[in-house]
């Protein structure tokens, strides 16, 4: 039933906000080409803003942009007579002479192993014959609305070089004909690895934007927990519970990691009251069960690293040995620079600060040179050591390379507490 109050329109953004992409991964299981699904989701959007201020918004507002875009779509087919790929629809019945408000009509559940469409369009991206970081990035991009832009932060690399890796993916998905199914049987762990570092990549940017005003996009990490919740119901495998655990860990601090004025709090600082309770305690149950199910990977790992820092009532009770060896063993797993500056931190917080400093700073020698939380981290253990000229220097160095405002508040409120100037130099 259509909702007979006034239509707002900043309603028709929040649908957009909200429910678009749902309704694009619909569309492109319906239609089989990105291009046409996006072309008939602006079609409808459209059609909703003519139709929505006069007959009120729908009551399942994704579903009506579905059946419209669809017609839409089946109307341009027949006008051209050239789109093969929707005659399978044409031939389900009259799509043309649904009604908008009918989408349940038109949107039938299929016999595929994932039942929510977004997650089908992901594992369908993931598809091998794509290379891992043309999969991930499609994905970001087609399924998750995330910009060009954020991917690129994400990738650490140029946003022009990410907008061609893009559209290569989309052109060999065309001529390759790349068929946008689930796969069944075997094939479906097989692109497990793709899928769940998708879903990580999106959690991260709603837990914390790579630019802009705010710090986080709830949303945004909802919709990854949301989306890793399905996959955990269709495959139960420990490395997909240990991440399940992972997010609901970080974003059980959510509350506790800005200020009133919407300022970053740093874990250490956090009231730790405020963290919630019902997120820690499924995040532990989960970690526990992934870890006893002897075959965890890196991300149980990182979950294991996040339950030692929900299980201390304090920061100063914060198990930093404990931590430490948990790198050790997640750098064996995952050989990667940041995971590498993680331990040298945790090492510096066990009682080792000048091996974590020197650490830090073969990171940043090495490869992490423009990563801006190497240098806050350098910063860091500087001012911890009682060294405010090179604290001075990394804050400044860290301040240079981050877009995200509330982080750059931060760095600049440590600035000040080093009396606003850079201190003489050694």
């Amino acid at each position: 039933m259509a909702d007979p109050s006034p239509f707002p329109s900043a309603r028709l953004d929040a649908i957009y906000r909200d429910e678009g992409r749902r309704a694009f991964a619909t569309l492109v299981r319906l239609l089989g080409d990105f291009d046409r699904a996006e072309e008939a989701l602006h079609d409808a959007f459209r059609t909703a803003l003519e139709a929505w201020p006069r007959d009120g918004v729908p009551g399942n507002p994704a579903a009506w942009l579905v059946a419209v875009g669809q017609r839409r779509a089946v109307d341009a087919h027949r006008r051209t007579k050239r789109w093969s790929s929707l005659d399978d629809v044409d031939a389900a019945g009259d799509a043309a002479a649904i009604e908008p408000v009918a989408a349940a009509e038109v949107v039938r559940a299929e016999p595929d192993e994932v039942a929510d469409d977004p997650l089908r369009l992901i594992f369908a991206c993931c598809h091998p014959g794509l290379g891992e970081g043309a999969r991930v990035a499609l994905t970001l991009r087609e399924v998750c609305g995330l910009s060009t832009e954020q991917i690129a932060r994400a990738f650490v690399l140029p946003a022009p070089t990410l907008a061609q890796r893009i559209v290569r993916a989309k052109a060999k998905i065309r001529t390759a004909g790349i068929p946008f199914e689930v796969p069944a049987g075997t094939a479906l762990p097989e692109r497990l690895p793709s899928v769940l570092r998708v879903v990580y990549l999106v959690f991260n940017e709603g837990y914390s934007k790579s630019h802009g005003v705010d710090l986080m996009a709830p949303d945004l990490a909802d919709e990854a927990v949301r989306l890793l919740r399905s996959l955990a119901a269709l495959l139960p495998e420990p490395e997909v519970l240990g991440l399940l655990a992972l997010l609901l860990l970080q974003r059980s601090r959510t509350a506790a990691r800005v200020d009133a004025a919407g300022d970053l709090v740093p874990l250490e600082e956090q009231d730790r009251g405020r963290w919630d309770l019902a997120d820690l305690a499924e995040g532990l149950a989960l970690v526990e069960r992934a870890l006893r199910s002897g075959r965890a990977g890196s991300y149980s790992v990182q979950a294991a690293i996040a339950a030692v820092h929900a299980e201390a009532a304090t920061a100063a009770g914060t198990d930093w040995r404990q931590i430490a060896a948990l790198y050790d063993v997640l750098l064996r797993l995952e050989p990667q620079p940041v995971i590498a500056l993680n331990r040298a931190v945790a090492i510096a917080m066990a009682g080792d600060l000048p091996l974590g400093i020197r650490l830090v700073e073969a990171l940043l020698a090495e490869s992490l040179g423009e990563y801006h939380l190497a240098h806050a981290a350098l910063a860091d253990l500087c001012r911890r050591g009682g060294d405010p000229a090179r604290a001075w220097a990394s804050y400044q160095r860290a301040l240079e390379r981050t877009q995200q405002e509330p982080e750059r508040r931060f760095l600049r409120r440590r600035l000040r507490e080093l009396d606003g100037e850079p201190p003489s130099r050694p």
